[in-house]
């Protein structure tokens, strides 16, 4: 899909560009998917994480569930973030200080307190390629949709409970929407149960799970079983 200058390709880029002209500031890092990392980002304490194209399937297939994730981290903690679709017209903004905002409306996550019927947003792409069968037949109401950053938000405004993944993401994929949950007063933590941070050297992360304030720690119980599988074929291969 993205491979050298394809439309897709020169769009991000000039997307990219765009962004970085008006957002960057002196003694500010930049952290994009279509910037080279030079790794100077690290030296600073605030860096910006950006994605100018996420869910680059769906865009090409005419699918409404894309959008420009742009997330603000300080000393590696995610602090404000904005999402827009501009198929849908929906933009999630929001920060630690001031809450979420949907449609420039106050919205935070879901107060759900427990798993059964817990409306969880699933990656399409990992659905097909059966990776989410063990979660079936359980206690989860799946729905499959594109763009990990456009999940996050939904689930940061609070209209669903759970989106995660355990399959490996790039910061600049979840680092907005991380932050928008968090503004939310919802949860985000890595497959080891750690908080989320960002502007790591390396900036994938194994997994990711994130949800309403009350789940994490069930939620965690329901997926360790098939972390620990994971982990084993790991070693074994």
């Amino acid at each position: 899909f993205k491979a050298g200058h394809d439309p897709v390709t020169e769009a991000d880029r000039a997307i990219d560009a765009v962004l970085r002209q008006n957002l960057l500031r002196a003694g500010e890092g930049w952290l994009s998917e279509e910037s080279v990392d030079d790794f100077s980002r690290l030296q600073h304490q605030r860096v910006w994480v950006v994605d100018p194209l996420d869910g680059t399937r769906e865009f090409v297939k005419g699918i409404p569930e894309f959008c420009v994730s742009i997330g603000y981290v300080e000393n590696g903690r995610p602090v404000a973030g904005g999402i827009h679709n501009p198929a849908t017209n929906e933009t999630f903004i929001g920060s630690i200080d001031s809450g979420i905002f949907y449609n420039g409306n106050p919205a935070s996550c879901s107060q759900r307190a427990t798993l059964p019927g817990a409306v969880t947003l699933a990656s399409r792409s990992e659905v097909k390629r059966g990776e989410w069968k063990a979660f079936e037949n359980g206690p989860l109401q799946i729905r499959a949709m594109g763009s990990v950053a456009y999940k996050l938000a939904l689930v940061a405004a609070g209209l669903a409970d759970i989106t995660f993944t355990l399959t490996p993401k790039n910061e600049w994929d979840v680092a907005a929407g991380a932050a928008l949950v968090l503004s939310g007063g919802g949860s985000v933590a890595t497959l080891d149960n750690a908080d989320f941070c960002a502007n790591n050297k390396n900036p994938l992360l194994s997994g990711l799970i994130a949800c309403g304030p009350h789940l994490r720690g069930e939620l965690l119980s329901l997926l360790e079983p098939h972390l620990r599988r994971e982990t084993h074929t790991s070693a074994q291969s």
